[in-house]
């Protein structure tokens, strides 16, 4: 409390107040009240005459003092006039202490409702007793915060699952004897029967009666707990995938490898044998002139039937694994695809260096089966293949002006070649308008 313009009072005319314990500042006059009110942090004047004449509107042209108590104190000439002012003082520097008390509490009240937990202070029992409980809790359990205060209706421990009790009760008690804060993740049993996740946070102290009292906040983490499982579960799908991606290009490049296999079999073993004997009976007929022409006609036809065997097997092996893609890369391969097409097929490659096995392989009999079907399906008068690298990517672009309309259901050979190209991880796109021709676009990754 500040007194101005009062010193010709005695200290023993304000025992009173110091006696309450009310620290008292003085001053001479305004000048000293105004650096007096600026340097601490005092609300009530009391002001003799006639400094509170000058005080008053000194106070009002400071905002930051504009909240500042005066009691005017007319005349003090007697000792029970100096009590009634003291009386007045006294009474609204308590009015403002009650004032502020009640703003922090409504401040706090307002916090602890803004919190997205129950906040709670209890006994370190295995009932979870809880002496004070906020509000949330309603929304967390179910459960109005009075029918657990002194476990009035129900224990919190009732409300914490069963399965997880122990574990709840044999953490919190660790800590506590650890002298450490307690953090752990449960479930409780909310008032509807819905099993819930909570994140419970706190610490023990002295009660100062030799019991332990328990505070912390509990929130409701059930949202992110399922948020988790869901991105556990989908990490587990994706292993899965991954598992299943590589598996399936696996089977294809073991396929492949088995066709290269069976390719240079029949070129190395079969198609050797089928040669040998050809050349064989050409020599024997030829070193029998005398041979009567029927024989002749009969050996004729046996050669005849042999070259067409011959082509046939060279034809197979041809479709199961053309040599010239091993040997000499995509290009060359489709260029023999084009020199044997049954429509004229235009050709452009821009590839900087050969590529991995599998991609070419993808790539050439893609090219193959759409060939393949323009010349079964479009009566296109001609097609078009265009393959290019870009972006770390092997780009293959097959046309026709032919009919369009092409059949894309599961089962067709165009899902097929879908299967081959999701096997290296590529994609493939079909624009097929009836009437406008057929565009299939593969798209390949190179690494």
């Amino acid at each position: 409390m500040l007194l101005v313009g009062l010193d010709e009072l005695d200290d023993e005319n304000w025992t009173v107040l110091v006696d309450s314990g009310v620290r008292l500042e003085r001053a001479d006059d305004v000048a000293g009240a105004l650096r007096a009110l600026t340097a601490h942090r005092i609300r009530v004047v009391i002001a003799g005459m006639p400094c509170a004449e000058s005080l008053m509107p000194a106070l009002h042209g400071r905002p930051e003092l504009a909240s500042t108590h005066v009691v005017v104190a007319a005349a003090l000439d007697s000792r029970d006039e100096l009590r009634a002012a003291l009386d007045v003082g006294a009474r609204v520097s308590a009015g403002l202490r009650a004032a502020r008390l009640r703003a922090s509490e409504a401040l706090l009240r307002s916090m602890v409702d803004d919190i997205p937990g129950a906040l709670y202070r209890g006994a370190c029992d295995r009932d979870w007793t809880m002496y004070w409980l906020s509000d949330e809790v309603k929304r967390i359990t179910g459960y109005p915060a009075s029918d657990f205060i002194d476990n009035a209706v129900r224990t919190f421990a009732s409300v914490i699952h069963p399965d997880d009790r122990d574990y709840v009760e044999r953490s919190v008690a660790e800590a506590v004897d650890a002298h450490r804060p307690y953090n752990l993740e449960y479930r409780i049993v909310r008032r509807d029967g819905e099993v819930r996740w909570v994140l419970e946070r706190g610490r023990a102290q002295d009660g100062g009666d030799g019991r332990r009292r328990l505070h912390g906040a509990i929130f409701d983490i059930t949202v992110r707990r399922a948020a988790e499982q869901a991105l556990r579960e989908r990490e587990v799908v994706q292993a899965q995938l991954a598992e299943v991606r590589a598996s399936r290009a696996r089977i294809v490049d073991a396929a492949d490898r088995a066709r290269r296999e069976i390719e240079r079999n029949l070129h190395d073993g079969a198609q050797q044998r089928f040669v040998s004997a050809t050349l064989h009976l050409q020599a024997w007929r030829r070193s029998h002139p005398e041979m009567p022409e029927q024989a002749r006609a009969e050996l004729d036809e046996v050669l005849t039937e042999l070259r067409a065997g011959l082509a046939d097997l060279r034809e197979l092996a041809h479709g199961l694994h053309p040599a010239v893609l091993s040997d000499r890369g995509l290009e060359r391969a489709l260029s023999s695809l084009a020199d044997h097409a049954a429509v004229p097929v235009e050709i452009r490659t821009e590839l900087p260096e050969r590529l991995a096995m599998p991609i070419e392989a993808a790539a050439y009999f893609t090219v193959a089966e759409a060939l393949t079907n323009v010349a079964k399906y479009a009566h296109a008068n001609r097609a078009w293949v265009a393959v290019d690298q870009r972006e770390g990517h092997l780009c293959v672009e097959i046309g026709d002006d032919g009919a369009g309309g092409a059949d894309v259901r599961p089962g067709s050979g165009l899902q097929g070649l879908r299967d081959r190209i999701a096997a290296v991880n590529g994609t493939l796109t079909i624009d097929s308008q009836p009437g406008a021709g057929t565009i299939l676009r593969a798209r390949l990754p190179v690494s």
